[in-house]
């Protein structure tokens, strides 16, 4: 089972990768007896988030295995799938199996792709066990419900198949039965509600789990203590609603009870509707130090025809009374809904701004995504929307493409900081040498780097070095890390960049696509010297000049702006690094050693999930 991570903010950092679904699935054979006729291996965070895609494809086919399966997500499926042929490459007689919220009937972008024989949609605890069983009878699993299977002229239709209804307790966490590590510096994920009341047009969850499922709260606190004791830190409740669970005072006090130490945290996401001052206190009690809540818009007649409901003033009044018990949040506001105007999405900034929400908001462009009904009426609804990941809305009844992006600049400016996350460099020593005769297989992450003299007359080698990588690691996330003696003619610039422009696309390359960014394959210059600043101004990609860190802490303030980030060579002590943070900008403060640069990594961005 592979389940492959969301693509970290920085080559260092944790990715936040909980292969749970691939987990359930695990636990699901074992409940159903399937233990006693295969070996079931969920691939471990630390393979998956560290491995190229050669030595991933390596791992997974290494002992010719009868079945794979892999869990696919919008950031993840394309690259699953690369996966899946390079393995059934190594293994042909390996049977690929996949499923997630990308696997679904109204999906046509992943049910073209090749490189897998069984296609199951749905929640597929029981699915899944009936397939396996099948494939191991040597019986034909087609007609079983929401299974597509490939044939000679291509996918079958999806079996018919009803809603999900078996109870959460029939099935173990993943996490109790040694499926799925608990590790400290990872989010531990905790289901303990499938299945929402809202209907919002936009969200998978009311066609993927239209069935309401508790787990009671003794089952809820007693995993809770399991998990603490196993060396949990942080608990994220995927739960859709949280505060609309059946039982949600006494699961608080529960946790308040179970947490008495103070030694975990706890994340969901709620509802202003229905939360109450007493409600907030019991969140805190429990050990809620943050929350996420949706405001989406505050177009009231949006907010209606989207199903959302709610209102404007209800959030606001929620986020006072969190906020009074110390309880930070994330504010969601969407930008392309239907009906929604640019000035709606402005007159939203303003509305955060005046109640003290800006610093907290999260402002993103829609996405419609495989399985909600919004996807479904984007035709009548005037709505446009790019059909790979991350399946972001183009254009709309009253967004033009060009309004899309202006909104979210707008939004930016009033803000003051930017929306969306640009990865830092990966700039630490160890990087690969891109003048190497010979590319190799490498990490899920690599800083290729060009130093020398007269880079543009070995241009050729150059490019020649990227296509070596792109063939063996396409999905891989690559710095071109361009290390100049003299300056070099800007046209190599654009060679390179149009160079890592022709490699296949992917969620992570098409994500800040509508900006003219490109998250997954990325150019830095790093600088042994001063250089003339307009040849460095003219550069267009991020620059860094190798510093002690007592002299970028001279130049803290005017690092990124009047001069060139930062490139941190030699010892720093802890008295120094801190000086550094607090007088500079953080992007733009880089280190080559490792330890230093992962130490900087977990200051800025701290310990986290990834959603």
């Amino acid at each position: 089972m592979v389940q492959l991570p969301v693509p970290p903010p920085a080559a260092l950092a944790a990715t936040g990768n909980v292969p749970l679904a691939a987990g359930c699935l695990a636990v699901s054979a074992r409940v159903h007896g399937l233990d006693r006729r295969l070996r079931i291996e969920v691939v471990e965070p630390q393979v998956t988030d560290s491995l190229g895609d050669t030595l991933l494809a390596d791992h997974v086919a290494r002992d010719e295995p009868d079945f794979v399966g892999f869990s696919l997500y919008l950031w993840n499926c394309e690259r699953s799938l690369h996966l899946a042929r390079e393995v059934k490459r190594r293994s042909p007689r390996t049977r690929v199996l996949i499923g997630g919220p990308e696997v679904g009937p109204d999906n046509r972008f992943v049910l073209k792709q090749s490189g897998f024989d069984v296609a199951v949609t749905g929640e597929a605890e029981d699915t899944f066990a009936q397939l396996l069983g099948a494939l191991l009878d040597g019986r034909d699993p087609h007609g079983l419900p929401g299974i597509a299977v490939r044939r000679p002229l291509g996918l079958s239709a999806f079996g018919p198949q009803s809603a999900a209804s078996f109870p959460l307790s029939a099935y173990p966490s993943p996490y109790l039965e040694d499926l799925v590590p608990v590790e400290p510096s990872r989010s531990t994920y905790v289901e303990t509600v499938r299945g929402c009341r809202s209907h919002c047009t936009f969200c998978f969850y009311p066609r993927s789990s239209s069935v309401l499922r508790t787990l009671d709260v003794p089952q809820s606190a007693a995993l809770v203590a399991a998990l603490r004791s196993k060396g949990a830190r942080e608990i994220v409740f995927l739960d859709p609603t949280f505060n609309h669970r059946p039982g949600f005072e006494p699961l608080l006090e529960a946790l308040r009870r179970e947490n008495a130490e103070k030694t975990l945290t706890f994340f969901a996401e709620v509802r202003a509707e229905g939360l109450t001052p007493q409600h907030a206190r019991m969140l805190k009690d429990a050990g809620f130090d943050r929350l996420e809540i949706g405001l989406q818009s505050v177009n009231r007649e949006t907010l209606k025809r989207v199903r959302r409901g709610g209102s404007p003033e209800k959030v606001a009044e929620a986020a006072r009374m969190l906020h009074g018990e110390g309880i930070e949040l994330l504010v969601d506001l969407i930008v392309g809904l239907p009906g929604d105007t640019p000035d709606d999405v402005l007159r939203g900034m303003d509305f955060l701004d005046a109640n003290g929400l800006a610093d907290e908001a999260q402002v993103f462009p829609l996405s419609l995504l495989p399985g909600t009904a919004m996807r479904a009426t984007a035709f009548d609804d005037g709505v446009v929307y790019d059909p790979a990941p991350p399946y972001r809305v183009q254009r709309t009844a009253t967004f033009s493409p060009q309004a899309l992006l202006e909104t979210v600049k707008q939004a930016e400016e009033r803000l003051g900081r930017r929306l969306d996350e640009w990865p830092r460099p990966h700039l630490i020593d160890g990087g690969l040498d891109g003048f190497e005769p010979e590319q190799k297989p490498g990490a899920q992450h690599v800083a290729l780097w060009f130093r020398g003299a007269d880079l543009f007359v070995r241009r050729a080698a150059i490019l020649g070095a990227l296509d070596a990588r792109l063939r063996i690691d396409p999905y891989a996330t690559i710095d071109v890390v361009l290390a100049p003696d003299d300056p070099f003619p800007l046209d190599l610039i654009d060679l390179i960049r149009a160079r890592l422009d022709a490699a296949p696309q992917s969620y992570v390359s098409r994500a800040l696509a509508h900006r003219g960014e490109d998250l997954q394959r990325r150019i830095a210059v790093v600088l042994r010297r001063e250089f003339d600043p307009d040849w460095i101004d003219a550069l267009r990609v991020p620059v860094f000049r190798e510093q002690t860190v007592a002299q970028a802490l001279r130049d803290a303030e005017r690092l990124g702006a009047e001069l060139p980030g930062a490139r941190i060579v030699g010892p720093a002590d802890d008295e120094t690094v801190a000086a550094l943070a607090r007088g500079a900008d953080a992007d733009f403060v880089a280190f080559a050693d490792r330890e230093l640069e992962a130490a900087w990594q977990r200051r800025i961005l701290g310990f986290g999930y990834a959603r």
